[in-house]
């Protein structure tokens, strides 16, 4: 290669029939496995960011389905991505109608990646770039270490071991896969074409379609790390490397406190996100939801940047009456920017009225909507003060928070 343009092209139009999403993960319910959360960020997001952080790569684009518009803005929104592009019938077609799309812009190399792998490294792409001086395609793989055996199924039912595998020279492909851009799509088009003609597809990734069209496919060194979510215990295995990644540990401490106005002024109080009904409202710039306020200056503490009125001043009209919502995806916002992972909110609500134990499961369930977390990872309690001082005469209603962040090493 003698221009140094790489486009990488990640691949997130499938479905994903294997993965069976719950409710409340911090992800879209039922959305595919790319759109679902992992530390507080679309796998699709963390998937494509090391490509964007590259310097070899100029440019990004995600081959998306049809229906994903909606889930694909909110997955990826700030990025500086190419526009996105629709996806076929299968990952094969997705792949070949990425490639027609970087047609006009003829790239020297492609990187194309799968959307569901997101700990791919620099050195990974280094590496399947640097191939390409030799082979026309290259892919990143792990050597497997692990003894194979092949088996058979007796009339009982009972698998049985047959013979022994031998391991020797087989490794486990994984993605990226580079290519020089004219030979990958050349050999796209040839197999597309000859499938035309009745030959059966069934090639499982990009680097069967270069052999099929008779091109050399080299082997760079992959990573563990680098696996791919596949089920919902690949997910759990997930969100468990990010943490184990992210060694400086930040806890936050936070606290509100907001007065009850005069009675038939408000007929409600917002609380952790939620209205609930109440014979006196609480006085306050914006809605005066002690909860979030206090989960959102433990999430500044983790930062050390400022608090809720350094970046909401009471006295900007524009935060009259918000909803304080806005306040913590803002410090959500922050806290990500840093490469951080928020690993657990904790808050608790100081009050004799009203009882918060009866929406304790939906106040988690918002703050966890909100923060993008799941619900495991957000706690809330409440207590009364037994009667005594403010808070028991009735007068106000108090909320403390802890947050725990995760974040590199490097972050500051």
């Amino acid at each position: 290669m003698t221009d140094n343009s790489c486009i990488a092209l990640i691949v997130a139009a499938g479905r994903g029939s294997r993965f069976a999403p719950p409710e409340g993960d911090g992800g879209s319910p039922g959305a595919p496995k790319q759109y679902r959360a992992l530390g507080g960020m679309a796998v699709l997001r963390r998937a494509a960011l090391p490509f964007l952080q590259h310097p070899k790569v100029s440019a990004v684009r995600v081959v998306i389905h049809a229906d994903d518009h909606a889930l694909y803005d909110d997955a990826m929104a700030g990025l500086d991505l190419l526009p996105p592009v629709h996806g076929g019938e299968a990952r094969q077609d997705s792949v070949r109608l990425g490639l027609e799309s970087l047609a006009g812009q003829t790239p020297a190399a492609v990187l194309i990646h799968d959307a569901a792998r997101p700990f791919v490294d620099a050195a990974i792409i280094d590496r399947s770039l640097a191939a390409l001086a030799r082979y026309p395609g290259a892919i990143a793989a792990v050597p497997l270490a692990d003894s194979l055996k092949r088996g058979a199924n007796k009339q009982d039912g009972a698998d049985i071991v047959s013979a022994a595998v031998e391991r020797e020279g087989l490794w486990r492909a994984q993605t990226p896969q580079a290519f020089r851009y004219a030979d990958i799509l050349a050999a796209h088009r040839k197999v597309a074409a000859a499938e035309n003609m009745g030959y059966d597809r069934g090639f499982t990734d990009d680097a069967a379609v270069m052999e099929q069209a008779g091109g050399t496919v080299g082997l760079v060194l992959g990573s563990e790390d680098n696996f791919k979510i596949t089920t919902e215990a690949d997910l759990a295995r997930a969100e468990r490397q990010l943490l184990a990644s992210l060694g400086d540990i930040r806890t936050g401490f936070g606290v509100d406190v907001h007065a009850f106005g005069p009675a038939g002024e408000k007929d409600h109080v917002t609380l952790c996100g939620l209205k609930m009904p109440s014979p006196r409202g609480l006085i306050g710039h914006s809605d005066a939801d002690v909860g979030l306020h206090a989960i959102t200056d433990a999430l500044l503490a983790c930062i050390g940047d400022g608090d809720i009125g350094s970046h909401f001043p009471p006295s900007d009209p524009q935060w009259k009456g918000a909803d304080s919502a806005v306040f913590l995806r803002h410090a959500v916002k922050l806290v990500k920017a840093r490469g951080g992972v928020i690993a657990h909110l904790d808050v608790t609500v100081l009050c004799e009225l009203p009882k918060v134990s009866p929406h304790r499961e939906a106040m988690r369930a918002r703050i966890a909507e909100i923060a993008g977390l799941s619900i495991g990872r957000v706690s809330v309690k409440a207590t009364t003060t037994e009667k005594l001082g403010f808070l028991g005469r009735g007068e106000g209603i108090a909320a403390q928070a802890i947050a725990t962040v995760r974040l590199p090493a490097d972050a500051f």
